[in-house]
């Protein structure tokens, strides 16, 4: 069995590209899956290495407490807040909105997908930036 190591580096790619730990490819009877090993460390009570040691970055910002109706993203994907460079976005801080209105896209393996409000309300906060990375269930918008 020939093993395309495109296609690994490909998936590779993904995994930095959406901050993604595993990622699983099938076609016909082959499946490939890739993934990558996080640590997460507490660190109370680590011995002090001084050389060989990774460094760690830990992020004690505190996040603020959202208040609203959150709307969430559907998929793993990248964030758009218009359907084309250059257009319209879908919507904008103070916009009144209807559920079932699209509010974002979301790409996923070249398929934008369209995520609708799933509330009635203006909008208060929108949460990524065109662009970004967005993991299923992040909160992309706020609602009052």
């Amino acid at each position: 069995m020939k093993i395309d190591k495109k296609i690994i580096k490909e998936l590779s790619n993904y995994l930095d590209e959406f901050n993604l730990t595993e990622i699983e490819y099938t076609e016909k009877d082959t499946k490939i899956k890739v993934s990558k090993n996080n640590i997460s460390v507490n660190n109370q009570n680590i011995p002090s290495q001084q050389n060989n040691s990774p460094r760690l970055n830990i992020d004690n910002t505190e996040q603020k407490p959202k208040s609203g109706k959150e709307i969430t993203s559907p998929i793993i994907g990248t964030a758009y807040h218009a359907p084309e460079p250059g257009a319209k976005k879908f919507v904008e801080i103070g916009k009144k909105i209807k559920k079932g209105d699209t509010i974002m896209i979301v790409e996923a393996m070249k398929t934008m997908n369209h995520v609708p409000s799933t509330y009635d309300g203006i909008v208060k906060e929108i949460c990524v930036e065109d662009g970004q990375p967005v993991e299923f269930g992040q909160t992309i918008v706020i609602l009052e």
